[in-house]
């Protein structure tokens, strides 16, 4: 069975254009990687858990802001690696200079035996849709499009 995540997309309508909210990956190897990393804040969650809790959880455990309702379902994706990702849209703002990520433990350089312990997400930013999917993962870009046909509904 593959691995499950939820996750959250941010966004706001600023002088008339639609943006939306993306996290960068933290750590070493996405240091100097920009377009095709970023992506929603999102998480892998358990059985007993449900999606959208995860979600919002997920959301304030990598940038430290919490979602709020309404919540607008989009497209349960599957990414590259097989991982199927559930997420739904809300309205919102933040200042992405305030995100505060938690944090993880990895092995770097790989295969040394050395662990390190890096933020989870090292930044966010607001994008232009086209923007967005410039910089967003491409496995993740039919999450723009779902919420381009919901807002223009």
């Amino acid at each position: 069975m593959p691995k499950r995540s939820a996750g959250l997309l941010m966004y706001r309508n600023l002088h008339g254009k639609l943006e939306v909210f993306l996290i960068h990956p933290g750590g070493p190897y996405f240091a100097h990687k920009d377009h095709g990393v970023w992506a929603i804040p999102k998480g892998e969650y358990g059985g007993d858990e449900e999606p959208l809790a995860a979600a919002q959880r997920e959301f304030q455990e990598e940038t430290g802001f919490a979602a709020s309702s309404p919540f607008h379902p989009l497209e349960t994706i599957r990414q590259n690696g097989g991982k199927l990702v559930i997420a739904w849209a809300f309205r919102g703002d933040c200042d992405p200079t305030q995100l505060v990520s938690n944090t993880c433990s990895i092995e770097w350089p790989p295969r040394s035996g050395r662990r390190i312990e890096i933020p989870e997400v090292d930044r966010g930013a607001w994008f232009t849709l086209a923007d967005a999917r410039k910089h967003i993962r491409k496995d993740q870009e039919p999450l723009l499009d779902r919420l381009e046909k919901i807002l223009e509904a």
